[in-house]
């Protein structure tokens, strides 16, 4: 664990795995530090991946003010990790939730992104809606599995806005490609990892303005890859193509039978295609 000090002194860890160029891995939750992510799959064999755990998680310290959780304010712990590391541009990873950061950044700070990669990205931070259809056909695709009829019926409940804590967790394996052992191992250790108070605070009022971020992102001329799961019902195709649209020099991508985690679906493919892309 390495550690640098923020814009207002909070002192921020992040982790170094790998070899290679650097690329900095914003972590997604929101607000959940970096341990579920692993090595991307083995990403790390072609990359030296640089994972910052968000302030007030995994070793970072919690801050003062805790309105800097909120998502336009962590604009400035990424440029301050960038200036610690030396880097006048670097390429930048960033997981759901923390693809809001990651496109902020890019806005407020283009000049300093080389290659940008969105790994199963939230749309929030850019206004677009995916419909309750969307996620209903997505969720179809896995008809065939046990576990679908008692999932289904829980996600018709999630859409319909009466989801409770029990809903969440029974639509739990519609979040990956396979509901293995893997699977449910990867989701019992998630627990404990996230800051519910930050994650609170993330996307509070003030911080997107999806009008100005679109208009950002429409200059912003670096390359960037948008790689969806086949099935993933956080962020399904249709919603990532679109966002792709956003971007002037953007590259979608579909992983086949990948969930919300495509590093763990199918590691080779995953790594193949990100590492094709940073390089």
């Amino acid at each position: 664990m390495l550690t640098f000090s923020a814009y207002d002194g909070t002192k921020l860890a992040y982790h170094e795995v790998g070899e290679g160029s650097a690329v900095v891995c914003l972590p997604g939750g929101p607000m959940q530090d970096t341990a579920y992510l692993g090595d991307l799959g083995g990403l790390s064999a072609h990359h030296r991946l640089i994972m910052l755990d968000p302030r007030g998680t995994g070793r970072s310290a919690t801050p003062q003010d805790t309105a800097s959780y909120r998502c336009d304010r962590l604009v400035e712990d990424v440029e301050a990790l960038r200036e610690h590391l030396g880097l006048d541009r670097m390429d930048v990873l960033a997981h759901s939730a923390g693809t809001n950061l990651a496109v902020l950044y890019a806005q407020h700070h283009p000049e300093r992104v080389g290659r940008l990669a969105l790994i199963t990205p939230s749309v929030f931070a850019v206004g677009i809606t995916v419909s309750a259809d969307v996620r209903r056909e997505t969720a179809r695709l896995r008809r065939d599995e046990p576990w679908f009829p008692g999932a289904f019926a829980a996600l018709e409940e999630v859409v319909a806005g009466r989801g409770n804590a029990d809903s969440f967790q029974a639509i739990a394996p519609f979040w990956y490609g396979r509901w293995d052992a893997a699977a449910r191992a990867h989701r019992a250790a998630e627990d404990g990892h996230r800051n519910n108070e930050a994650a609170a605070v993330f996307a509070g009022e003030g911080a997107f303005d999806p009008d100005t971020t679109r208009a950002a992102l429409a200059r912003f001329t670096s390359p960037v890859l948008l790689l969806a799961g086949e099935v993933d019902l956080n962020s399904p195709p249709p919603a990532v193509a679109e966002f792709a649209e956003l971007f002037p020099h953007a590259e979608p991508a579909v992983q086949p039978g990948a969930g919300h985690f495509p590093w763990l679906d199918d590691a080779e493919r995953f790594t193949a295609m990100t590492a094709g892309f940073l390089r």
